[in-house]
């Protein structure tokens, strides 16, 4: 009761300051972000965590989704809580130096999220293989270099996101780069010249892309592996009432609808970023880079829900967890009478 009578003051001290409503309702969606992201996240990788402790192993599918979850952690707490923190003016942090972290931080670990996705849903695509097959070998090696895999993932984007801390500032002082520069709020990332803009632009366009386009593909090829399954099930239920499952189906369409999550918030996120890139002149309002921002991190604070919903293991390790704090509750008061 006491930390909401703290946010009520706070946000009446807020608006008699003269903090425009923009910013207020900015800093909402932000801090929206933020409550459903990091909790959501955190949850994802300490069930992960908890697996790791009662099993001593990993499957490749679950690292994968644990190395998601820490991503979009990542793009969480670095984007939207910081973001959350300038909008009600609560922390000076995009000086110079914290533009380039926070901008370069950000974009490294949205393209990660991105590849990653994809990284799962090529790998869910190939475990719907027959047994003994060629894609079957080829997810067999998958699996034995995935550590190469993120590695590599890591090195590609981070080279990528390099612009960031050459060309971010937290003002604009030369009036000069202002036909070149993208406004984001609190930041400014000012390129030399249009066509180095454009080029940044057309590789991070090209960066979402491509990944886009394949894990389309992969998706496509599961639907159509679940629809001649599903037609499978329905001939043997017809002809001796029995139906077959399991749990690399559930698994399929938990990745599909992760897909379909990010093609929709990133389609989005993306057209809005090639709008910006066909504008002549910095637009004064940071209004579309803000919604960019918005729908790529709306991803970064969903996709742990559809994981704890849709994965066993997760939900299941969560559960235990929940159910194990009482009885060890209980247990410590039956001790101390």
């Amino acid at each position: 009761m006491h930390f909401l009578f703290s946010l009520e003051d706070f946000f009446k001290r807020s608006i008699s300051a003269g903090m425009a409503s923009d910013e207020v309702i900015r800093g909402m969606l932000y801090l929206s972000l933020t409550i459903v992201g990091v909790p959501g996240n955190a949850a994802v990788i300490l069930a992960f965590l908890l697996l790791i402790y009662h099993e001593s192993r990993l499957l490749p599918a679950d690292a994968i989704v644990l190395h998601l979850a820490c991503v979009n952690l990542l793009v969480v707490a670095v984007r939207c809580l910081l973001e959350t923190l300038a909008s009600f003016r609560l922390a000076s942090i995009f000086g110079d130096l914290g533009c380039k972290a926070v901008i370069f931080v950000y974009r490294t670990s949205r393209s990660l999220s991105i590849w990653l996705t994809f990284v799962l849903s090529a790998y869910q695509c190939l475990s719907i293989a027959p047994p003994g097959s060629r894609w079957a070998s080829f997810r067999a090696l998958v699996a034995h270099y995935l550590g190469f895999v993120f590695l590599l993932l890591w090195l590609i984007n981070t080279c990528m996101s390099s612009a960031a801390v050459l060309f971010s500032f937290g003002t604009q002082t030369n009036s000069t780069l202002i036909n070149h520069a993208i406004n984001v709020q609190f930041c400014f990332v000012n390129f030399p010249s249009k066509l180095s803009r454009d080029a940044n632009g057309a590789g991070q366009v090209g960066r979402d892309v491509v990944p886009m386009a394949l894990m389309t593909l992969a998706s496509l090829i599961i639907l159509v592996f679940l629809y001649k399954h599903s037609q499978q099930v329905k001939g043997l239920r017809s002809s001796s009432g029995a139906g077959s499952g399991g749990a690399e189906q559930r698994a399929a369409k938990a990745v599909v609808a992760l897909v379909t999550l990010y093609v929709i918030l990133y389609g989005v996120d993306n057209g809005l970023w090639v709008y910006t890139l066909t504008v002549r002149k910095t637009m004064r309002s940071s209004l579309i880079s803000d919604l960019r921002i918005f729908f790529s991190s709306l991803y970064a604070a969903l996709s742990p829900v559809v994981i704890i919903v849709s994965n066993r293991k997760v939900n299941g390790r969560l559960r235990c967890t929940v159910q194990e704090k009482p009885v060890q509750e209980r247990a410590t008061s039956l001790s101390t009478m």
